[in-house]
């Protein structure tokens, strides 16, 4: 079991409490996510966070996080890793300015792993007006090579909001893959080749305000006339949900399809709004929700 640490501040107190003291208000296991964990005090924030046999732990109180190690370890094998810098794929390096998130030798890892290391750079990921369909082009004597790369690419999303949606696109021809949807998905692979450290920066001066900003392509999916839904969520300037996914429903103008758009984006902000809660964050004001369709308006 690998033990990460992640401090909200940089203070170093020496001193360790072997005994938990009486202002403790243990939660345990949160609403919006039951892989966290929090321990609140009236001065002190812990969070833990369980993924299989990796732990990430967030404190303010080094004292705190100490004790925990310390009884867990007598419960488990334990390592500890020390400070947070590596992390499910995820490099993290910090500074008094913020958080940087990137997931640079999981994409250099990709990109070994189909054999693309050498390959000519590209400026974008998908070419314009780019109509991948399920009818044109000889299928791929094995898909499994094609499922293996999107299934890689799916999980690089996760701190590059700039290939969503083209990875979504690419994910729904995984039942029976064709040559231009290999050659799209290599197009994706020259993209990330020329942006491989690219992510995600967390300021620390930022405002706590939520912010969301949807969008629908009516009609989509050549194939079902399907809408496409897209929103991209910030808190303050800092960028924390992003999604593309096709309509379950066909919408019957783009008005209907920018409604559902909103209304799978609204499931998420009432998410996001318990979250913050279980973190201790007050999220008084009204979440802003932003739609550009003047009919929907």
């Amino acid at each position: 079991m690998d033990v990460h640490n992640a401090f909200l501040h940089d203070e170093l107190d020496e001193e360790v409490y072997m005994t938990l003291p009486p202002n403790y208000c243990i939660k345990g296991e949160t609403r919006a996510d039951h892989s966290l964990f929090t321990l609140i005090t009236a001065t002190n924030l812990m969070l833990v966070l369980v993924y299989a046999d990796d732990i990430l732990v967030v404190g303010n109180d080094l004292s705190q996080v100490t004790f925990f190690k310390i009884v867990i370890s007598t419960h488990f094998k334990t390592k500890d890793l020390g400070p947070l810098k590596y992390f499910l794929g995820f490099e993290v390096a910090r500074s008094s300015s913020g958080i940087f998130l990137n997931q640079q030798k999981y994409a250099l890892d990709i990109l070994a792993d189909n054999g693309q290391l050498g390959s000519r750079l590209a400026s974008f990921p998908m070419e314009q007006n780019l109509k991948l369909n399920n009818i044109d082009g000889d299928l791929l004597p094995d898909p499994a090579p094609y499922r293996r790369l999107v299934g890689h690419l799916i999980y690089l999303t996760i701190a590059r909001p700039d290939i969503v949606f083209l990875v979504n696109i690419l994910s729904q021809f995984k039942h029976a893959p064709r040559i231009p949807h290999m050659t799209a998905a290599t197009r994706v692979l020259h993209y990330i080749k020329s942006t491989p450290s690219q992510g995600i920066f967390f300021s620390s001066s930022t405002d706590l305000h939520v912010s969301a900003y949807t969008d629908s392509n009516w009609a989509s999916c050549p194939t079902t006339r399907r809408s496409t839904t897209s929103f991209f969520i910030t808190l303050g300037s800092n960028p924390i949900s992003w999604c593309t996914k096709k309509q379950t429903t066909i919408a019957q103008s783009s008005t209907e399809a920018e409604y559902h758009a909103m209304a799978i984006t609204t499931c998420e902000l009432v998410w996001l709004h318990h979250l913050l809660h279980d973190l201790s964050i007050s999220h008084k004001a009204s979440m802003t929700l932003y739609c550009d369709n003047q009919l929907a308006l």
